[in-house]
Formats: C-alpha cells, sequence, structure tokens
C-alpha cells in the first residue's frame, strides 16, 4: 500500500502544501469571529471566555500542523482528511460568537470531532510504522479522548458550569505534551519519538502570524473604510498600520530565522517544536488579535478610553512582547530574554499609570504603545547589526 507519509528527503522535503494554505482559510475566519466576538464582550468575563476559545483554536490548528508535518497533504486520503477538517473548523467558527449560548454543543461536536477525528486517521495513516511512533500517538489519542468528554459534557451543560467544564477539557489537553502524554500501563512519549522536520514547522506556524496580522489589518481597513475621514481618524489609521508594521517586525526581522535554524539543526527537533511553537505561540497570536481590538476601538473612539479598552490597547502589545521575548529565548542562544522586550514590556506597564492620571484619550494611548512596539523593532535591529560586525 502507498505510504501516506511525506517524503523527507529531496527539495521538497518541509514544504508547505497549497492545501494546507487552503484549509488555514478557514482560521482567518476563526481569527476575525474571536476578535469580533471579543469586541463586543470587552469585558473581563468576556476576555477569559474568548482566551480559552482562543487557545481551542490555536490548539486544533498546531495539532493538525503536528500531523501534517508526517503526513503528505498530496496524497489523496490525507486531501479528504484535511477537507473535512476544514468543514469541522467552519462549524466551529460559526459557533465562536455564540459559544456560550445556544451554540455551544456545535463548538464542542466540531472541535472534538476535529481533534479525535484527525488522530484516529493519523493512527491509522501510520499504522504500519514502528511500533514507538505508533505507541506514541496512540497515547495522544487516549488524553483526547479523556478531555472530549469534558467537551461534549461543556456542550450541554450551561452558563458557568460550561465554563468549567472545558477550562477542564482544555487543561487535560495543554498539560498533555508536557507530561509527554503519559498513560498508566503504556508509559509517557519520548520527544525524540517526535521526529519533526524542522522546516516545515517553523514555515507554518511564520504563516499563522501571518495570518493573524493581515486580519488585524483587515479589521483596520473596514473599519477605517465606515468611518467619515478627520485628522483624528487619519492619525488612527496611520498609527494602527504602523504598529502592524512594527509587530511583523519585531517577529519576522530576525527572530524567527534563528529560530527556524535552531530547529533545523537541533538533536530534539520534537522538544523545539513543543515548547517554542506549541506553547509559546499561542500568546503571540493571542496579542496579535488583541491588538486588533484594540485598532478597532481607537478608530471607532478616538478620544475616548474605558478601563477595558486601555487594558486592550495596552495588553495586546504586552502579550506579544512576552510571547516573542519568550520564544526568542528558547530558540537562541541566550541566557536570558531579549532586554529590548523587556524595556518594551516595563514600559508598557508603566504607560498604565500614567495614561489614567493624565486622562489620555484612547487615540494618545495607542500612538505610545505603537511608539514603545517601534522602539522595540529597532533596538533589536541595531543590536543584532551590532553582533554582526
Amino acid at each position: 500500500m502507498l505510504s501516506l507519509l511525506r517524503n523527507r528527503a529531496g527539495s521538497q522535503a518541509g514544504k508547505v502544501t497549497m492545501v494546507e494554505l487552503f484549509f488555514d482559510l478557514v482560521f482567518v475566519f476563526a481569527i476575525t469571529q474571536i476578535s469580533h466576538s471579543l469586541l463586543a464582550n470587552l469585558t473581563f468575563d468576556g476576555a477569559i471566555k474568548h482566551g480559552l476559545l482562543l487557545l481551542a483554536v490555536w490548539w486544533v490548528w498546531i495539532y493538525t500542523s503536528w500531523v501534517t508535518n508526517w503526513l503528505d497533504p498530496d496524497r489523496f486520503p490525507v486531501r479528504i482528511c484535511l477537507f473535512a477538517l476544514m468543514l469541522g473548523g467552519l462549524i466551529m467558527s460559526v459557533s465562536i460568537p455564540d459559544a456560550f449560548g445556544e451554540r455551544g454543543l456545535f463548538f464542542a461536536f466540531a472541535y472534538v470531532f476535529m481533534q479525535v477525528g484527525r488522530t484516529a486517521f493519523f493512527l491509522y495513516a501510520i499504522r504500519n510504522s514502528a511500533t514507538h511512533f505508533v505507541r506514541s500517538f496512540q497515547r495522544i489519542f487516549i488524553w483526547l479522548c479523556a478531555s472530549a468528554i469534558f467537551w461534549i459534557a461543556g456542550g450541554f451543560a450551561e452558563g458557568e458550569q460550561r465554563f468549567i467544564l472545558w477550562c477542564i477539557a482544555f487543561l487535560i489537553e495543554f498539560i498533555s505534551p508536557a507530561l509527554l502524554f503519559w498513560v498508566p500501563g503504556m508509559g509517557r512519549s519520548s520527544t525524540t519519538d517526535w521526529d519533526v522536520e524542522g522546516n516545515h514547522m517553523a514555515e507554518r506556524c511564520a504563516l499563522f502570524v501571518i495570518i493573524a496580522l493581515g486580519e488585524s489589518l483587515l479589521v483596520t481597513g473596514a473599519t477605517f473604510a465606515d468611518q467619515q475621514w478627520d485628522s483624528t481618524v487619519i492619525t488612527a489609521f496611520l498609527v494602527a498600520v504602523l504598529g502592524s508594521i512594527a509587530l511583523w517586525w519585531i517577529y519576522f526581522d530576525s527572530g524567527v530565522e534563528r529560530a527556524h535554524h535552531r530547529i533545523l539543526h537541533s538533536q530534539d527537533p520534537g522538544g523545539q517544536a513543543r515548547l517554542a511553537y506549541t506553547y509559546l505561540h499561542a500568546p503571540i497570536i493571542a496579542g496579535i488579535i488583541v491588538c486588533a481590538v484594540a485598532d478597532e476601538l481607537v478608530l471607532v473612539h478616538p478620544d475616548h478610553a474605558s478601563t477595558a479598552g486601555l487594558f486592550a490597547i495596552i495588553g495586546g502589545p504586552a502579550l506579544y512582547l512576552i510571547g516573542c521575548a519568550l520564544f526568542k529565548w528558547v530558540t537562541n542562544d541566550r541566557r536570558a530574554p531579549p532586554l529590548s522586550h523587556l524595556v518594551g514590556l516595563l514600559s508598557l506597564i508603566a504607560l498604565i499609570p500614567i495614561a489614567l492620571l493624565l486622562h489620555w484619550s484612547a487615540l494618545a494611548i495607542s500612538a505610545a504603545t505603537t511608539a514603545i512596539l517601534i522602539v522595540v523593532a529597532a533596538w533589536e535591529n541595531c543590536s543584532l547589526k551590532a553582533e554582526e560586525k
């Protein structure tokens, strides 16, 4: 029987395929749903619940990227699997705005279908592979089935019970890679069992960052087009665009290439993929989404910043810098996170009392956060040029 695994030899090894990019379009929609829904529910409770939904969306996507790191998406059965996952992803995405309301069961079933169904297909695809490889994913399947119980139970529950059950479900999935998917009687996996193709993993996660940044620009452009164009709104638009450029620069100017080199030459690429790409990319994506929400707030209400708006405007860049700092720390030869990122983070924190005391407008706060991001990007760029000399 023709193998469904990728060919790891030759110039096409690790190449991201067109069907994977097609699959990603579902997640453009999912991110848009999350940002719009969060904007409509910009409270502490709304932030916590949408944070959980974002983590669920990220977990589905990153687990699928792990699977396509091994399976060849150009094989017909794998393609059909991805198309089925796209359908599940669309149902999940449509359900996001009312996931804690009437569409909770749809969200839960779609999520479980994607997580458990994809892993079952993967086990079928690798059934003739090495025993340790198959056993590793049998453990993953067991953990996902355990979490599925709580996802489905939460879908049937209501109110805070749903939130608690879904938190338990996600916690099971979140800790399982850190525990190496230990199962009684089966032991635990080893990161060396996960023979990750570094090129593919690094490129897939970089593309998801591009997806999130693209959604941010889409929100900015659409919101700006609907406003009356005066000097204040035009300034808010320029600040938002400059902020997005700074976000791109901080991630892509150097960190992504160094991380790519590290995982490509690592003795344990599975361990690198677990920590740097599975866990530490989550705050990066969350930061971009919160920045998109903040940009829309500033464009619509540039003269006024509510408490929730203040924390969105500052919290988005802060989350992003935390994620990027940790990502660069574990994927580079550093004894500590980049100093530029730490100073930028402290500056953002210091901005909170200043903005509250001086009653800054939303536009003023946004301009300050953008200036901080630009300084961080420029500082790191200059530091790297100094190192090269």
